[in-house]
């Protein structure tokens, strides 16, 4: 089968005897192979140029990251510092391209191994090679390095949010102390009872189960000349019409309170909520009942 180079058209026999489509004919015959070719370097100064600039990439962010610190020093330290900075910013764009790089680099080399007549750049290839593969393993590795440290940052941020939850609490609830000379007798009452432009209040009573707050009063025994505490829900099933009521129709003010407070895992009425009473935090370990 001939394949005709005017007109494209393929038919059987020779060029030198014309094309059976067009009429075209050969000049000549088709000149020989050189006996002498020189092997193609393309492919692998491709793979060495990609890997290069990949480290290249990495190399120039770190420098980046170095310059930003507040207090620039050029030591060991601050330079591991500065390298695990540039691995997070490019975990989503150079670590998969390395990868890809990677895999379609090999491609290509075991391409250049099979014709090693015909392609050359052996070395720049391996050293592409190399350098994509340093590249993938300097961005795990610092990132694995400061994955604990930022753990612990986020475990810190979880703990300075629900330290924040607690003062909230403890404030407002001082607040409303001072302004009404009793604590609230619901979680209701504190929400309603103080103003809150920032929201601040709401967010904290958010997470709160409203059951587990419990004012008392110290109410004095006419009869005894003894002091009773008395719990919130049952002052207010108590009926205050009554003839023999000792508090007659004053209004009760509550002295104490006990209320808790979500943990880390911000589920109210587990193990790990924190017992704020009569404004004073009490750690989990300490607030559990003994045995």
């Amino acid at each position: 089968m001939t394949v005709c180079p005017c007109c494209g058209g393929k038919f059987e026999g020779n060029l030198l005897d014309g094309c059976a489509l067009c009429g075209a004919r050969a000049v000549g015959e088709p000149l020989a192979r050189p006996e002498i070719e020189l092997p193609a370097y393309g492919r692998g100064v491709l793979i060495g140029a990609i890997g290069v600039l990949l480290l290249l990439s990495f190399t120039l962010s770190t420098i980046i990251a170095l310059f930003e610190q507040t207090q620039l020093t050029i030591g060991f330290w601050a330079v591991v510092s500065a390298a695990e900075t540039a691995a997070w910013r490019l975990k989503w764009t150079v670590l998969p391209f390395s990868i890809l790089a990677l895999w379609g680099g090999w491609l290509l080399y075991a391409s250049i191994r099979r014709e090693r007549v015909r392609f050359a750049g052996h070395d720049l290839a391996r050293c592409g090679l190399s350098a994509c593969m340093l590249v993938i393993v300097m961005i795990a590795t610092f990132i694995g390095l400061t994955v604990p440290e930022r753990l612990r940052q986020r475990q810190r941020g979880f703990e300075a949010a629900s330290q924040a939850q607690r003062y909230t609490m403890e404030r407002a609830l001082m607040e409303y102390r001072e302004r009404y000379k009793t604590y609230p007798t619901s979680v209701k009452d504190l929400q309603d009872g103080l103003p809150d432009p920032y929201g601040s209040i709401a967010t904290a009573l958010s997470n709160i189960d409203p059951s587990t707050y419990q004012p008392r009063a110290n109410l004095a025994d006419a009869s005894a000349g003894k002091g009773r505490r008395l719990r919130g829900a049952a002052i207010r099933r108590a009926s205050t019409s009554s003839a023999t009521d000792d508090t007659g129709n004053e209004k009760i003010s509550f002295t104490n309170y006990e209320m808790k407070l979500p943990g880390p895992d911000k589920i109210p009425n587990t193990d790990d909520d924190w017992l704020l009473r009569d404004g004073v935090v009490i750690e989990p370990s300490k607030s559990a009942p003994q045995n």
